[in-house]
């Protein structure tokens, strides 16, 4: 049976998971939003709505909820978590839209990814809400996470013009206190032919044996990649002790028929940028990679970049922050947390880029099987995250 104490924390779990947030399909995001807004006010938190909507091609509701714990401190703690999910998929053995506790185990479609990281906010907040903290915090839940976060928490830190002193992203694992994440650059390189006749191909020019020989060289970039190395240490592991470069040739489409010799073939391709690492440096690196290989196969191709925003973002392990987190976590953990980076990207980007300093911190651990079949997240780690913010708040100092 779960622990009584957490009684509210997986009735509101649950309301939320039997939501489906789809961040593709826009679905369930008003019902999520509203759910949050009234959990936090019968708290006794004020409330504010913001909806991205007017920015969006579909004008569909993206509505960001933002609750304020407003003590009289001189500043201001930014907590950020997403309500939205990737698609619930199929072949679960649960149901992904209703909760199913399996032990110290929580079963549905976001539970962890970041379900269960409003869970835990909102449990602090309860909590802070009967002391006196030493420290204002901004709640933040919001859409489109999944698909980029620019109508979610960048509306708020770009549009809305949210800020603050510090923030804690509650999207990461409780296994380390995570101070920056890689940057995505995308992009597509396609390779010309000409388009003909299976039977004729002596008159056409297959676009997909062009592209053989020059993908064979452009996948040999991942051992380039692999010898860039961050100063920022990597998660628990990792095969290296710090963040390294990767590539990746993810995406391969070409031909319409099987009697017609394609006249282009695309392939996509991901790479990602260290913490620490330049990213224009990075991306002017590969693009001059591209042409040598170009020019060497002979080949009609060109590349395109498709994500090219530096997403990319470090905090100092010396700054205040990091030093308050992680005692903060030793405290509500009782042993020491490592400090390390996030291999993929996250919402902090939005508050590097203004120079408000984040960290992360969460419930998602890598066995939980966010984004897959049967997600999970483990009923102890909500409680550990409450414990861990709630001490950084209550324990907050202006001077460090």
């Amino acid at each position: 049976m779960p622990d009584l104490e957490l009684s509210r924390e997986i009735e509101l779990l649950s309301r939320l998971v039997e939501i489906n947030s789809d961040a593709n399909l826009k679905t369930g995001y008003v019902e999520c939003a509203d759910l949050i807004r009234k959990e936090v006010e019968a708290i006794g938190l004020k409330t504010e709505t913001y909806d991205s909507a007017e920015l969006s091609v579909d004008k569909k509701p993206r509505p960001n909820v933002v609750a304020r714990l407003d003590v009289g401190a001189d500043q201001n703690i930014l907590i950020a978590t997403h309500y939205d999910v990737v698609p619930a998929g199929s072949a679960w053995r649960h149901e992904p839209f209703k909760l199913t506790i399996e032990g110290n185990r929580a079963f549905g479609r976001g539970a962890a990814d970041n379900k269960g990281a409003i869970v835990s906010v909102v449990g602090a907040l309860r909590q802070l809400k009967t002391i006196e903290p030493r420290a204002n915090v901004l709640f933040l839940a919001s859409p489109e996470e999944e698909v980029g976060g620019e109508l979610g928490l960048g509306y708020l830190v770009n549009h809305v013009k949210i800020s603050g002193d510090a923030a804690i992203v509650v999207d990461s694992s409780p296994t380390v206190v995570s101070i920056g994440a890689s940057g995505l650059l995308w992009g597509k390189i396609r390779v010309k032919g000409k388009q003909g006749h299976a039977a004729y191909p002596h008159i056409a020019d297959n676009a997909v044996e062009k592209a053989i020989p020059l993908l064979r060289e452009i996948s040999k970039y991942a051992k380039i990649r692999e010898r860039v190395r961050s100063k920022i240490t990597a998660p628990p592991g990792s095969p290296h002790k710090h963040i390294w470069g990767r590539f990746a040739l993810t995406m391969l489409s070409a031909g319409v028929k099987e009697n017609v010799i394609p006249g282009e073939c695309e392939a996509r391709f991901d790479l990602r940028v260290c913490p620490d690492e330049n990213y224009e440096a990075a991306k002017k690196h590969f693009t001059k990679y591209f042409a040598k290989v170009r020019s060497a196969c002979k080949a009609d191709a060109t590349l395109e970049y498709t994500r090219k925003e530096p997403s990319n973002y470090f905090t100092d392990p010396r700054h205040p922050l990091v030093k308050r987190f992680c005692r903060a976590a030793r405290e509500a953990l009782g042993r020491e947390i490592p400090i390390a980076g996030e291999l993929g990207g996250n919402d902090g980007r939005y508050f590097a880029r203004v120079g408000i300093p984040v960290v992360c911190f969460g419930p998602l651990r890598e066995e939980c099987r966010f984004h897959g079949i049967d997600e999970f997240v483990y009923l102890k780690d909500i409680e550990l995250v409450s414990r861990t913010l709630v001490n950084l708040v209550r324990d907050w100092k202006t001077k460090q």
